[in-house]
């Protein structure tokens, strides 16, 4: 119900505001606005105020701003002048491009009131190097504090994932990351797409090169029920010391030996309330891709003072999270057309489009997490929005302003066939991102 509630607050605020900027400049610039839908389809609830019908329509993927225009209706010759149609090309452009622009001052309002409200950080420091991965062949150490990407300095976590993002962009370019590490000196650790497989190569898109904050202590953190390490009466807190009388230094060292021991008894050294004990266990055989490995169903222990030392309270004054929430908006926009960009020619893969079903999904974890972290997932998909609304693509905000662009050069608008070829195409090129989208939502939600 909280998912279902979240995803329509959502789409409701989204798409509210950006159909109230092109009924703001459309009113602005004196054109008649018949009706103000939120949703699509045959209206659930209409109120009339002035001339205009406010309406609540039963599908919530959308809304829409209906106004005067000879093109779709009989208009009065006393009212022509109030005509969408009939105003200058400037004005009209002016109407199509608010939307867009509504949902990109939403993203900064939104990202200023979360950093105005204070976040809590994380130095970008390397908890864990998960391997295998790109992260492990390049080098990378626990305690290695990241300094820049590609000669973008970076100050905590989530920059360094955006960084990488960005930089994963570049096709095979080896990324170029610079490290502090544990031992205070710096190096510069090298990033190799070119040696990545399909799955590391679609992590890497998405910032995880096999890095991770959290750090992990050798010891049992939970155990699932029914499974292995239950059965063999391993509990939460349990402390792993050997295996077989060899000493276990660290979680990887565990989850390695647990991993290579399918089918095998081993014994376990723990040690519980400050005494030792033994524990004998076989791990179940389970298959990995192409590969059998072991599986007791034992969850790590985070090592909380390392998170704690790490984490630290940004809270910038109200004018300084203003310029940092229009500095993230802009990077954003600017990252979600890049991306968009490798889409097209190939560089990055369309599994990563989301449609409704990962935005309601997102929406019910992020409002469950709380306030902050809910506002910052409606300032990301504003932006997308936004960024969207803007493409070249005729039946969106961005190709009516193509059109009117190309009428603007010629003189004259486009012929009522080019620009009925054009719906048709750019309703085929939409329809097909939807579909896509959908597709993938359904293969996460079934773990395909």
């Amino acid at each position: 119900m909280l998912t279902f509630i979240a995803f329509l607050v959502a789409i409701g605020v989204l798409v509210t505001f950006h159909e109230l900027g092109h009924f703001w400049v459309a009113r602005l610039c004196g054109v008649k606005v018949l009706r103000f839908s939120v949703g699509f389809g045959k209206p659930l609830f209409t109120v009339q105020r002035g001339d205009t019908e406010w309406a609540i329509s039963p599908i919530p993927l959308g809304g829409y701003v209906r106004m005067l225009d000879e093109r779709e209706m009989e208009v009065p010759a006393e009212e022509r002048h109030l005509a969408f149609n009939n105003q200058h090309v400037l004005k009209r452009m002016a109407i199509v491009v608010a939307g867009p622009l509504a949902n990109l001052l939403l993203a900064v309002l939104f990202y200023w009131a979360v950093i105005a409200g204070g976040m809590m950080q994380l130095s970008p420091q390397v908890g864990t190097v998960l391997t295998p991965s790109l992260a492990a062949t390049a080098g990378f150490q626990a305690g290695d504090r990241v300094l820049s990407v590609n000669g973008q300095p970076v100050a905590d976590w989530q920059q360094l994932r955006l960084a990488l993002v960005d930089a994963a962009g570049s096709g095979d370019v080896p990324i170029r990351v610079q490290v502090k590490t544990p031992q205070a000196t710096t190096q510069l650790r090298s990033i190799d797409p070119a040696q990545a497989d399909e799955d590391a190569l679609k992590a890497l898109e998405q910032g995880n090169p096999g890095l991770m904050p959290m750090r992990y202590l050798p010891a049992i953190g939970g155990v699932e029920e029914g499974g292995v390490a239950a059965k063999a009466g391993l509990k939460a807190g349990d402390k792993l010391l050997s295996a077989d009388g060899k000493p276990l230094a660290s979680w990887d060292a565990w989850v390695k030996l647990i991993h290579e021991s399918p089918g095998k008894e081993l014994l376990i050294r723990i040690e519980r309330d400050g005494k030792p004990q033994d524990v004998k266990l076989r791990p179940a055989t389970v298959a990995d891709g192409d590969v059998m490995i072991g599986r007791i169903g034992a969850a790590p222990l985070l090592d909380s003072a390392w998170m704690k030392q790490l984490s630290f309270m940004h809270k910038p004054s109200v004018a300084e999270a203003a310029v940092e929430a229009l500095h993230k908006t802009g990077n954003t926009a600017w990252m979600s057309l890049k991306f968009l960009g490798r889409m097209v020619i190939g560089q990055a893969s369309l599994d990563n489009l989301s449609g409704p079903l990962t935005i309601a999904s997102i929406a019910g974890q992020t409002a469950r997490e709380g306030w902050s972290p809910y506002l910052e997932f409606l300032a990301l998909i504003s932006v997308s929005i936004g960024v969207l609304n803007l493409l070249p693509i005729p039946v969106l905000d961005g190709g009516h302003l193509m059109y009117y662009v190309a009428e603007l050069v010629k003189g004259r608008p486009l012929s009522e066939r080019a620009q009925l070829f054009g719906q048709k195409i750019g309703f085929i090129l939409l329809a097909s991102l939807m579909l896509f989208a959908v597709l993938n939502d359904i293969s996460r939600l079934f773990g395909g």
